[in-house]
């Protein structure tokens, strides 16, 4: 699996996108669960058009998927899903798509195509950070309790897809939430917990199946 990990939207690596629509097809998976911890709504759906729009001028053609549909279901998942090669997931919550991704077994289902080269998963801020080993530490730049579909306890256990906590909107001032970065990072180093901090605009690229990584960014 090819991950394309941005701290911000699409980010500044526009290309390898488009790569990717040149050696398999336009279509994608737009998941945005993480938006969940905001009430259904005019606002809530423009936003997800928004971000849809963005995938639509690079050439791709985003189909939502929404992980609600799919709780308790993960077999039914599996069959509305399996002609799709590429997902891009939404940032939000980290906690709240992590119990989405567990409820629905996308999580699972990621596990059982991590090594497939014909895969592409890409997402930026919240879904970068739920394919982390560990989420402790991003904790204090989100909102952990925060449960809309009465899970009834925090999923501190990421994707486990990469061994380190990726970073997003780090030294961006721009960002409203760059500040509660820092924090985060303290608390990593402190715990000797490994990460990668991004800017806004920085990716991350990785083929799971090389384990080949081209980062753009400092590294800890």
């Amino acid at each position: 699996m090819k991950l394309y990990l941005s701290s911000y939207k699409v980010g500044n690596n526009m290309g390898e996108l488009k790569k990717w629509i040149s050696e398999h097809d336009n279509n994608i998976l737009v998941i945005p669960n993480a938006l969940d911890v905001f009430p259904d709504g005019e606002r809530k759906t423009n936003g997800i058009l928004e971000k849809s729009k963005e995938l639509e001028v690079l050439g791709f053609n985003p189909v939502q998927l929404d992980l609600r549909n799919y709780f308790n279901k993960p077999e039914q998942l599996k069959k509305e899903i399996k002609d799709f090669k590429a997902f891009y997931v939404l940032g939000g919550n980290i906690f709240v798509l992590r119990r989405a991704m567990r409820l629905s077994g996308f999580d699972n289902y990621l596990r059982e195509i991590a090594t497939d080269p014909d895969y592409l998963y890409s997402g930026f801020s919240a879904g970068i950070c739920v394919l982390a080993n560990d989420l402790h530490g991003i904790h204090l730049a989100d909102e952990p309790e925060q449960d809309p579909y009465n899970y009834g306890e925090i999923i501190w256990e990421g994707i486990g897809l990469i061994d380190y906590m990726p970073v997003p909107h780090y030294d961006t001032p721009e960002h409203p939430e760059s500040h509660l970065m820092y924090d985060v990072v303290t608390y990593l180093e402190n715990h000797n917990l490994k990460y990668q901090t991004l800017k806004d605009g920085d990716v991350i690229i990785e083929d799971l199946n090389t384990l080949d990584t081209n980062l753009n960014k400092k590294t800890r």
